[in-house]
This record gives structure tokens, C-alpha cells and sequence, in this order.
């Protein structure tokens, strides 16, 4: 099906009440616990790009005491929550990307979990990665991708949200109409020149993109 691309921002803050209270916990620890042996013993900084309220970043904060873990997201009513609970190695900050005030080649990390399908220019995401990672900085980054028919994505939401708020249903159906394909991830890292990037298919709605800048 074709794309349709949806709001960039999650600037309600019902919608970000609704996402903070929401029981992310199995894919959240999946998301750290396949991106910490990727990231491994690097030090320094690490970039959670569109953390919403925070659950990634604050799990690898937590898990990794050494590391100073900065989210960033463009919501203010998801950046209250990630703030709340920020343990001394974590902070947060409110910004749109492309930010040209954030860091530049400052983190030896960069991750981002289901940021991708929001944005309605794609090339920003891979821009952020090559401007805000240092030289061989690991990257990681998760998200939809997309189903081949309107009534697969409603299979997916019927099977894996059926218990959830409406506004969690709306957004989840929302959000696989606007993922991408693998192949358009590829050929988005192509014209980035980050070509050597593994592209995989994790599950029947998910992707990982992960690689190394060069040196």
C-alpha cells in the first residue's frame, strides 16, 4: 500500500499521557536488550533521537551508570515524563530535527526507536545520525515497516493492540500506514552514503537499521 505519512510531533498531552502510562516494557527491554551488545563498551555519549517519554534512554542510563545518555524529542508534553524520572547520567532536551544546536560528532552512540515513520523527509533521520555521531560511532535504530495491504495493518493492530486505549489503536494504525518498506530503507541509506548499514527485518512489523560511521 502506499505511504501516508502522519504528524512528526505527538504534541498532545493526553496522547503523551497515554504513552507514559501505556505498558511498553517487553519492546522496550527488547529494543535495550538487542542494542547494548551493539553499542558494547563503547564511552562517552549517547543519542536516543525521538525518545518520546523517555523509556529507552532512561533504560540505558540505568543499565550503563559510565554512559551520559541524552534523549531528545520535539514534544514538550513527552519530554515532562522522560524529565520526571532522569537518573543523574540522563538528560533531556526539547528540539525539531535537523537541530543545528545539538552537538556536533560528539556521541559515540546514536539510537532511535520508532522515530523513522514520523518523519515526512526521512533524510533528516540519516543526516542527524552522520552530523551528531563521532568517528565509528555505533548506530541503532528501530522501527515499523510497513504492510503491503490497508487490511494487514488492521490485522496487526487487532492482534497485537487489541487491549489498548483507542488513541494507542489510532496511532499504531496510523503509524504502519506511514513505516517504510525495507527496500526504501535501503535506498534511503544508499543516497545517504551510509550504504554499508545493515538493513533486517526483526518481525512482522518491525525493522533495525544498524551500523558503524566510518573512522
Amino acid at each position: 500500500m502506499k505511504r501516508t505519512p502522519e504528524p512528526e510531533l505527538m504534541n498532545d498531552v493526553a496522547q503523551a499521557d497515554a504513552y507514559a502510562a501505556a505498558d511498553f516494557a517487553e519492546p522496550d527491554a527488547a529494543f535495550v536488550g538487542a542494542c547494548l551488545p551493539w553499542l558494547g563498551d563503547i564511552d562517552g555519549m549517547v543519542i536516543d533521537l525521538g525518545c518520546g517519554p523517555g523509556n529507552i534512554a532512561l533504560r540505558l542510563a540505568r543499565a550503563r551508570p559510565a554512559w551520559h545518555v541524552v534523549g531528545v524529542d520535539g514534544s514538550p508534553a513527552m519530554l515532562a515524563h522522560a524529565q520526571a524520572a532522569a537518573p543523574a547520567n540522563a538528560h533531556f532536551i526539547q528540539a525539531t530535527l535537523p537541530e543545528r544546536s545539538l552537538p556536533r560528532a560528539a556521541f559515540s552512540g546514536v539510537v532511535s526507536n520508532s522515530l523513522l515513520h514520523h518523519l515526512h523527509d526521512p533524510t533528516v533521520l540519516w543526516d542527524s545520525v552522520k552530523a551528531l555521531g563521532r568517528p565509528r560511532a555505533r548506530i541503532y535504530i528501530a522501527d515499523l515497516r510497513r504492510p503491503p495491504t490497508p487490511a494487514a495493518a488492521q490485522a496487526l493492530v487487532d492482534r497485537y493492540a487489541a487491549g489498548a486505549p483507542a488513541v494507542l489503536r489510532a496511532d499504531f494504525l496510523a503509524s504502519l500506514h506511514a513505516a517504510f518498506e525495507p527496500g526504501e530503507v535501503e535506498a534511503q541509506l544508499v543516497a545517504a552514503g551510509l550504504d554499508h548499514f545493515e538493513v533486517r527485518v526483526t518481525s512482522d512489523r518491525h525493522l533495525v537499521v544498524r551500523g558503524q560511521l566510518p573512522g
